[in-house]
């Protein structure tokens, strides 16, 4: 992989991370547009660990909210009088939201990092989760906000995130459509969203770390840079986004996407894998 590579995968890594349009299936698809393995063990790993810059990114963004948890929860664990405020509450949904993902992703690792990079399941779960959005826009009242969460919302929405490891299900568009089934408005449900996938993703990343092998450690670095400074302006515009649209109206991208993917791969025009 060389820099002009990188750099490639980097935007789309930062525009695509926390889009409900799924990250890895598009990196995979630009994967097979650059010519590189899909299904190569460092590939996959580099792809992991570039998501640390868009991490990076929601934790800048979100740094006084985090702070803020992190004390709260921390100062509730050992003074009772603190443990009924959202800080300490919050820091607990994180942690029990991302024990799911964490089990699942461990346990299915081959299957996630294998089979289903092909670009049969990418195109066919574009298609078939984006039902799944409309469907949780219409049937979510919208009427309870960040304050009213609670424990089985964290759990809900974890279990649900599980499912986001299928390239092409979209982690977002999971999380978010698990929220609004739950009961949460839009903007809460994006919020709750990005604070599950820190931990979330971040472990991802230092897990497959050691896996980036053939890829040297500058292109690595550009990748992660490029995907940092653009997921900051990514989740910057989804907050804005959410606050006044549907996330259905990211279904016919989603869904011509899917479909073109799936006649190329069909006609022999590309392979799945």
């Amino acid at each position: 992989m060389n820099y002009l590579e990188s750099v490639v995968l980097g935007v789309v890594e930062g525009l695509t991370e926390f889009l409900p349009v799924s990250s890895t299936g598009h990196l995979t698809i630009a994967e097979k547009i650059l010519g590189l393995p899909i299904d190569d063990d460092g590939v996959t790993a580099y792809t992991a660990v570039i998501q640390m810059g868009a991490i990076a990114a929601v934790v800048l963004y979100f740094i006084k909210d985090i702070v803020a948890i992190v004390r709260g929860w921390s100062v509730g664990l050992f003074q009772a009088t603190r443990r009924g405020t959202f800080e300490y509450r919050m820091g607990w949904y994180a942690i029990v939201g991302t024990i799911p993902i964490g089990i699942v992703g461990l346990l299915a690792k081959d299957l996630i990092s294998g089979p289903l990079r092909s670009l049969w399941w990418v195109g066919g779960a574009l298609i078939v989760w984006s039902g799944v959005m409309l469907w949780a826009e219409r049937v979510g009242k919208q009427e309870r906000g960040e304050r009213q969460l609670t424990i089985k919302d964290a759990i809900v929405v974890g279990l649900v995130q599980c499912i986001a490891l299928i390239p092409g299900v979209s982690r977002s568009g999971a999380t978010i459509s698990a929220g609004l089934v739950q009961g949460l408005d839009r903007v809460t449900a994006t919020r709750l969203s990005f604070f599950l996938s820190i931990p979330a993703l971040t472990a991802a990343g230092l897990y497959e770390l050691k896996d980036v092998h053939g890829i040297s450690v500058g292109v690595t670095l550009v990748g992660t840079l490029v995907s940092f400074v653009v997921a900051y302006a990514s989740v910057a515009w989804l907050l804005r986004f959410v606050s006044h649209h549907s996330i259905g109206r990211f279904v016919p991208y989603r869904v011509v996407l899917g479909t073109t993917v799936l006649v190329l791969v069909a006609t022999g025009v590309v392979n799945a894998t």
